[in-house]
């Protein structure tokens, strides 16, 4: 069973795919009330004053020391995410105002609502000997942009694979050395990684049990 990757679709439908499916994915929506304070009432009445939007927050790990490349090719991507796009609809080159891009956020059969990037934090957290950034963690909070209704009927996925063994992690191991063990290479911790939901390469503990899918099914 192949695994199903995550991505951020930008208006205009550039994909921004996501380097790990996200292990948490928080989705709320509110709803606007007005109460009547009724003298004499042991509760006031409330009065629906309609929907006050979706959001939904998640944070994604961005990785390339399997490569090399500076990670910051990837979290430039989210970064511009917020930045005024003068290509979009209403944008006015007299006063250079417009709005950034709206998003999607889809995974399996999981397709968001149109939204837009409140917020955005993007933390570094590991670097080369040369100083170049090669894993960084973002956290991203996204607000509804305009109604829309089919987005609660839907369910994510996390498209694990069935795996056909697994490893207790041991003192002192990393998920490279555990690649090493089973597969003959350490490069290939991404696809245990990726089966597991493991966000964070280095947030794994002894007595930990991972399980090790069969190569090439990530």
């Amino acid at each position: 069973m192949a695994q199903v990757k995550a991505y951020l679709e930008r208006e205009g439908g550039t994909k921004i795919p996501c380097l790990f499916n996200p292990n948490e994915l928080s989705i709320s929506k509110s709803n606007n009330w007005s109460a009547d304070q009724g003298a004499g009432r042991t509760a006031p009445e409330l009065t629906f004053d309609g929907g006050g939007g979706g959001s939904i927050s998640l944070a994604l790990t961005l990785d390339t020391t399997d490569t090399g490349e500076p990670v910051t090719k990837h979290t430039t991507k989210l970064m511009n995410l917020m930045e005024l796009d003068s290509k979009l609809p209403g944008y006015d080159k007299d006063t250079k105002t417009g709005r950034p891009p709206w998003v999607k956020f889809h995974w399996g059969d999981f397709h968001s609502f149109k939204s837009v990037v409140e917020s955005l934090e993007v933390t570094y957290t590991y670097f080369a000997d040369d100083g170049k950034p090669l894993r960084a963690r973002a956290n991203l909070s996204l607000k509804q942009y305009e109604p829309d209704d089919t987005w609660s009927k839907q369910n994510p996925t996390s498209g694990t694979p069935l795996p056909h063994r697994t490893h207790r992690v041991r003192p002192g191991e990393t998920l490279d050395r555990i690649a090493a063990e089973h597969y003959g290479v350490s490069t290939a911790w991404r696809e245990i990684a990726a089966a597991n939901g493991i966000a964070d390469p280095l947030a794994i503990s002894p007595g930990m049990v991972v399980a090790i899918p069969k190569r090439g099914s990530a």
